[in-house]
């Protein structure tokens, strides 16, 4: 069985899909492209496809990672093409490898997410952040399937800086941009778990809802402070490694001798 691991994208109003709904969404194309899927086995044999650390419905991303396994093998960039095809346009493949290590999820440590905070001053916006990275913790409540829970989430936020506002916005609005790397801990810190933070401790209280998306996720570099990209490990085991012979559809069995 071949693997595949990919890159995809939730842009624009797509955002606002659910994990179910780009499930259903893949799985169609899946069939569009004539994909050759492995399946698991037992009773109710299902496709080999694992989904790693999705992003919350409502927030977009640029980084959403999954892992297909494939009866038969394909080339990683003609299977991305034909796959990005059949999505609907917001959920983009953007990028796929063939799985030459193990343990995908076991690299998606931490990501870094960009909050774009319409109505408020970047002044504003800088002295919240100055106010919560200097709090030893900031405990939140948010309620889950299994009641309300109490949780840090200072200690998530490895950085968080406030930044201007893209020079595409209105001049009359005022507008601040968060950038914080947080990292994937149990409980999940989730970006609106920050803001909830920084409405307790310095009263930012953005006048209407923030956009979030996900510029990243990966291992955290404690050297460089960085996300690195969790599928470089597969690119750099592939160029020592022999080529898988791509399987297509009209190849054609080798001549015998001629009579």
């Amino acid at each position: 069985m071949q693997r595949i691991r990919l890159r995809y994208t939730k842009r624009g109003r797509l955002r606002f899909t659910s994990h179910r709904d780009f499930q259903r969404a893949f799985e169609r194309a899946l069939r569009r492209a004539e994909v050759p899927m492995a399946y698991s086995a037992g009773f109710t044999p299902h496709p080999r496809v694992s989904y790693a650390n999705a992003a919350p419905t409502g927030t977009g991303s640029e980084a959403e990672y999954l892992e297909i396994g494939l009866a038969a093998a394909r080339d990683p960039e003609t299977l991305r093409k034909l796959l990005d095809e059949s999505m609907p346009a917001g959920l983009d493949i953007i990028d796929a490898v063939e799985a030459r290590t193990s343990g995908l999820a076991d690299r998606l440590t931490a990501s870094v997410w960009e909050l774009r905070l319409d109505g408020v001053e970047l002044a504003e916006a800088e002295r919240a952040v100055e106010v919560f990275l200097a709090a030893e913790t900031v405990e939140v409540q948010r309620r889950t399937k299994n009641g309300v829970r109490t949780f840090d989430t200072r200690g998530a936020v490895v950085s968080l800086e406030a930044l201007p506002a893209p020079a595409d916005r209105p001049l009359d609005n005022a507008c601040a941009i968060l950038r914080l790397v947080v990292r994937h801990l149990t409980p999940a810190v989730r970006p609106d778990d920050v803001l909830s933070g920084l409405r307790a401790v310095a009263d930012l209280a953005p006048p209407v809802p923030s956009a979030v998306t996900r510029l990243a996720q990966g291992l955290f570099d404690e050297e460089s402070g960085t996300v690195t990209d969790p599928l470089a490990p597969d690119r750099e085991a592939d160029t020592a490694a022999p080529p898988t012979v791509a399987v297509t559809a009209d190849a054609k069995a080798p001549e015998g001798p001629a009579a």
